[in-house]
């Protein structure tokens, strides 16, 4: 079959000069046969070095289903079972205002503890030092598990502690041992041991009053590196990727039997219409008749997209060097080039509806949370108008409870959550975490 990889890399050179992307590296493959593997851009913009599909990125939040995998292989074991009480394991935990014999790993996988986003700490060093933080933090639960989903790296972390426990090594030396299993031999989760590696990329922010890119250090993540530590390139991704779409199975090798596998992607909550968060991994089950799973990632300097599609044995994985650079779009660009669709096709349409004064008056307010997310939602005239991190957005409705933001290059909705007698809503979801009203 041909694709029309002339139409993906314009899409993605215009994307790139559009988005201010320093670099980015796209690899794709099909039946365990690379298809395509491309760099874009720089890896170093100051010496003019190109990006290549072996150039070493930050991969940030796509790390988490390394973790998640690791869960499911002690569960395979028998060592644990994800439906075990998390202080079963960590009988130190005891997170405030929550009722522990209540809280699984089942939760920690897929962000449903039903904790609101915390400040983060990431001079953490070890893992008791974090559990002794989290003991003391005291805020109120959004409600009961698996109530509602909250993207938590803190608790997500806990299972690195667990691996941690049972490996009876550390928890980077314990992954970099599925690293070596996988053959990713130009991954690490070692930031020292980027000197010893060759094409290795700078991290950049761009700034958009100076209109230049500006470069920034890898972040030291402390105890965060379980949900976010793995560098890594494009066709180490791929390598990954083939586990999953071979049932478990690398070069002939069981890593981790089906059905632990498969339960990582099988939903557990409904983020977005038709989009379900299961365990470190996002799936789209109805996309023209096959099932995306994905996750992303962002960092300073770096944003990431991997995933693949079950049926078609099709792995994509997507980085780049730039913070908030839409690896989404890219990722979902390949997919569709590869499936034949529209290089633009969206399995779902939204449309449009009216609210009344009233109704978006129930809407309004400021929201926040201790992580530092925030958002201003307020009625100008007709318009629904908002404010979040100093951007400024035009919203439309899609229904009473859910707004989105009505700019070209930003997709996210905003779903409001209200209170049976209640005149406000008390919180919203966005950026997959719950920002709770602040009160006037």
């Amino acid at each position: 079959m041909s694709y029309k990889w002339n139409t993906f890399e314009d899409y993605v050179k215009g994307l790139m000069l559009e988005e201010h992307i320093a670099g980015a590296a796209v690899a794709i493959s099909k039946n365990g046969k690379i298809i395509y593997q491309q760099g874009f851009g720089q890896r170093d913009v100051e010496k003019g070095l190109p990006v290549t599909p072996n150039t070493i990125m930050g991969i940030a939040s796509v790390s988490k289903s390394f973790t998640a995998l690791q869960i499911m292989r002690l569960a395979a074991k028998g060592i644990l079972s994800v439906d075990d009480l998390v202080i079963k394991h960590l009988p130190e935990l005891k997170l405030p205002n929550m009722e522990m014999n209540k809280v699984k790993i089942h939760h920690l996988l897929s962000h449903t503890t039903g904790l609101p986003p915390i400040e983060r700490h990431q001079d953490h060093k070890s893992f008791d030092c974090h559990i002794e933080y989290l003991n003391y933090y005291k805020t109120e639960p959004l409600g009961e598990p698996s109530q509602y989903f909250s993207y938590a790296n803190d608790t997500f972390l806990l299972l690195g502690a667990i691996i941690e426990k049972y490996s009876g090594k550390l928890y980077n030396r314990a992954m970099t041992q599925l690293l070596d299993e996988l053959e990713m031999n130009r991954s690490t989760y070692y930031i020292e041991e980027l000197d010893k590696f060759n094409d290795v990329t700078e991290n950049y922010t761009y700034s958009k009053a100076l209109a230049e890119w500006q470069s920034c250090n890898w972040p030291q993540l402390g105890v965060f590196e379980v949900g976010g530590g793995v560098r890594s390139c494009v066709t180490d991704l791929l390598n990954y990727g083939e586990l999953y779409v071979n049932n478990g199975f690398f070069k002939g090798k069981e890593i981790i039997p089906k059905e632990y596998l498969q339960k990582m992607w099988q939903p557990v909550y409904e983020v977005s219409k038709g989009q379900y968060y299961g365990y470190a991994l996002k799936s789209t089950p109805a996309y023209a008749g096959v099932t995306v799973v994905e996750h992303g990632g962002s960092q300073p300097g770096v944003a990431s997209n991997f995933g693949f599609v079950p049926e078609e044995k099709l792995v994509v994985a997507v980085l780049s060097n730039v913070s908030g650079a839409p690896a989404n779009s890219i990722f979902t660009a390949a997919v569709n080039t590869v499936l034949g669709l529209d290089i633009d096709f969206k399995p779902l349409k939204q449309t449009k509806t009216n609210l009344t004064n009233e109704q978006v008056d129930k809407l309004t307010g400021y929201y926040a949370s201790d992580e530092g997310g925030n958002i201003l939602i307020y009625r100008d005239g007709k318009n629904i108008k908002a404010v979040s991190n100093n951007e400024h957005f035009t919203l439309y409705a899609l229904s009473e409870t859910m707004l989105a933001i009505n700019e070209k290059k930003i997709k996210n909705t905003i779903k409001f959550y209200l209170k049976e007698g209640k005149d406000k809503a008390w919180a919203v979801f966005l950026g997959s975490r719950v920002l709770c009203r602040v009160k006037e």
